[in-house]
């Protein structure tokens, strides 16, 4: 409740606001409406009172009707708090709730608090629907996680973005995840088509820098500068009432050489090291999910590695301490799993 009444009195009468209460079913609080009377809305959120079960698809089924009542010409954020597994309600359907919400252009958040939470579906909806995955230990994290998030969603410039790339005639994209973002975050980004072209959504697009990492195949091409593809961002920006507009198209070049003579790029080396170090964590996790703790331990192990040449040494200490208690025998915690989780997805702030 300190949390939510924090973020209220950080808006302005020009936002509006939506509060859905969902235990083992779903209510309306707060109707989507101006910030106008933030005394008001600060004393119904006081009222809340937690009770028994979790019903989330049902939670997410009225906050996506609040919120598509006030999206017009604005960026639309949800922000899904939780402290448990959705024991009253339906997986699949909320990762169609939070397709649905993409398709809306609403933005959704997740934050876990406590242990109880699912990791693995707050992470596919904040994917699906272009957010961000928090977790809040303690009750004493949960103002300045709201308030991270919040600042995040200040920085908001254009909505519902989509990134195109146009291959040259020699060169395809890698048969598996062939693109993810690592920057602010690591996620996976699904491939799309459109007019035979490939795009992903970027969704928000915000003055943090974005980072997407693309793995191409590239045939024969004469030595010398070469382009092998070009970009562009097709976006909606909320403050002019604009939508489906175009970037400028940027060309790719590559430098094709005779003989090989390495020069590496130390952003494009960032990047990888960032994609590895999620990709290794969720093998870690499946080989736990299969029982093989060895595995398990080795591949998170590599993960630590992999976050300190990132330079990342908050996630490596993390990371090696999971290690280490699986090699030692010992069980990994909710708490654990849930830290293990977050630091691949991210850098920690305080590292």
């Amino acid at each position: 409740k300190d949390a939510a009444i924090n973020l209220v009195e950080k808006l302005n009468p020009r936002d509006r606001i939506s509060v859905i209460a969902f235990d083992h079913r779903a209510k309306v609080l707060i109707p989507n409406q101006p910030v106008d009377d933030v005394e008001n809305i600060k004393k119904r959120i006081n009222k809340l009172e937690a009770d028994g079960g979790t019903a989330i698809d049902e939670g997410m089924k009225l906050a996506l009707e609040e919120a598509a009542k006030g999206k017009k010409d604005t960026s639309s954020q949800i922000f899904l708090l939780t402290d448990g597994e959705n024991e009253h309600g339906d997986n699949d359907r909320c990762l169609k709730l939070a397709t649905m919400s993409s398709e809306y252009n609403i933005t959704l958040n997740t934050l876990g608090f406590g242990t109880h939470w699912n990791q693995d579906v707050l992470e596919k909806i904040a994917d699906t629907a272009g957010g961000a995955l928090s977790y809040i230990a303690e009750p004493e994290e949960a103002v300045s996680e709201f308030g991270r998030l919040f600042t995040r969603v200040q920085s908001v410039c254009l909505t519902n973005a989509h990134l195109f790339l146009d291959l040259a005639e020699n060169v395809r994209l890698a048969e598996l995840k062939p693109l993810a973002q690592v920057a602010p975050d690591t996620i996976e980004l699904p491939i799309e088509q459109e007019q035979g072209q490939p795009m992903v959504r970027l969704g928000d697009l915000m003055k943090e820098e974005r980072v997407v990492l693309a793995n191409l195949y590239i045939g024969q091409f004469s030595p010398g500068t070469q382009q092998i593809a070009a970009v562009k961002v097709r976006y909606d920006d909320p403050a002019s009432g604009q939508e489906g507009l175009f970037s400028e198209t940027i060309p790719v070049y590559a430098e094709v050489q005779q003989a090989y003579q390495p020069a590496p790029n130390q952003q494009v080396q960032k990047s990888i090291l960032a994609l590895a170090k999620y990709r290794q964590t969720q093998i870690a996790e499946t080989k736990l999910q299969q029982g093989d703790r060895a595995g398990a331990a080795t591949m998170l192990q590599t993960a630590a590695k992999t976050a300190l040449q990132l330079g990342d040494d908050g996630g490596a200490t993390v990371l090696q301490k999971s290690a280490t208690q699986l090699q030692s025998g010992e069980e990994l915690s909710e708490a654990d799993r849930k830290k293990t989780r977050i630091v691949s997805k991210t850098i920690l702030q305080d590292s």
